[in-house]
């Protein structure tokens, strides 16, 4: 084997700074891929009634340490869901109880999205004492305008909208989630330190043509949608520069396959089993396996103040088929890749 070609590799056990797992049964059924590869997540609190206050933030981090298996750690932290009506003073209950952050929906921009915010500036007391408390605000940055055009809604974002929040609270901390364009690389490139972002395993290996490949296949189907072959090229030189303001966040949203395969399908692409192993082939096609510890294991940390991971995990260069479907509480979820061949192997 040679040195570009190794047959392990061994990484300080990376986070997931952008995470789903719903409730409940279907719940359980995902936390445990999660925990078997990451030791901690930030939570997005995008359920039905979402989580808005501190406290259903600490029932709900409750639930969710329940479903980690026996002798395994994982600690889930916890973001809150800002609306248009969330009071200032949640700020100081979401920092008492642990939360790191707080997460802005535009409204109608995604799953679950619909009690979002519908204006920024009523939302600019609680982010005052956002930026006071060191609280992160996370941000799906699309805009959700009918008349923009859903593979420009992205950069529309960091015009209209990020721009005057950043001009107006500088020192916030700010993560522009899953970002899809080579406009927002170069954004958060150029930006000041409290600027981070994350982004996603199928953002750095595929273009908007795998949504349409031989058919429309929906399990491709995420939002921020897919975009073109410039913008993935652009993020994988983010994502391999060891810069650290990109970090991992793998966005792993589960629905249930038969909401997915539907004449109005969901979106979200469910990576969480093999997630690790997605970003290790995403490195090693651009020869940047040697970047990929910083951008899994130790940007994230760095931006949220919080101490790195001590225990280590190991991949192996070893074939294997990813599941073509699973367990997803009374049904079934169709993981991104299933039934296909990956390459490396979390041991």
């Amino acid at each position: 084997m040679t040195a570009t070609a190794p047959a392990t590799l061994t990484l300080t056990r990376p986070d997931d700074w952008h995470l789903h797992v719903r409730d409940g049964a279907a719940m359980a059924s995902v936390v445990p891929a999660t925990a078997a590869q990451f030791a901690r997540a930030i939570i997005m609190p995008n359920l039905r009634p979402p989580i808005t206050t501190a406290e259903q933030a600490v029932a709900y981090r409750d639930r969710i340490r329940a479903a980690v298996p026996a002798g395994v750690t994982f600690e889930p932290l916890m973001a809150l869901y800002l609306t248009d009506n969330t009071p200032a003073e949640e700020a100081a209950r979401a920092k008492a109880m642990g939360a790191v952050a707080f997460k802005l929906y535009p409204a109608g921009a995604t799953t679950n999205s619909d009690a979002g915010v519908t204006d920024l500036r009523k939302t600019y007391k609680v982010l005052e004492a956002m930026q006071r408390e060191g609280l992160v605000l996370c941000v799906h940055g699309e805009v959700t305008d009918s008349d923009v055009d859903v593979f420009d809604r992205e950069k529309a974002f960091i015009d209209e909208k990020l721009i005057p929040l950043r001009r107006d609270f500088p020192e916030l901390k700010v993560v522009f989630e899953h970002i899809t364009t080579k406009e927002a690389a170069q954004y958060v490139t150029e930006a000041d330190r409290f600027v981070g972002a994350t982004i996603t395993p199928q953002h750095l290996l595929y273009n908007r043509n795998a949504i349409f490949m031989g058919g429309v296949r929906p399990h491709y189907y995420c939002l921020p949608i897919l975009k073109r072959e410039e913008h993935r090229v652009a993020l994988v030189q983010a994502a391999t520069s060891g810069s650290t303001k990109f970090f991992l966040g793998t966005d792993s949203a589960p629905h249930a396959s038969h909401l997915k395969e539907h004449s109005s399908g969901c979106a979200g692409c469910y990576t969480a089993p093999c997630a690790i192993e997605l970003y290790a082939e995403a490195f090693e096609a651009a020869g940047a396996l040697d970047k990929l510890e910083g951008f899994a294991s130790f940007h994230g940390p760095d931006y949220y103040g919080l101490p790195r991971n001590t225990d280590r995990i190991t991949l192996a260069r070893e074939d294997w088929v990813v599941p073509e479907s699973l367990p997803f509480g009374e049904t079934v979820i169709k993981p991104l890749r299933g039934g296909e061949t990956l390459h490396w192997r979390l041991r």
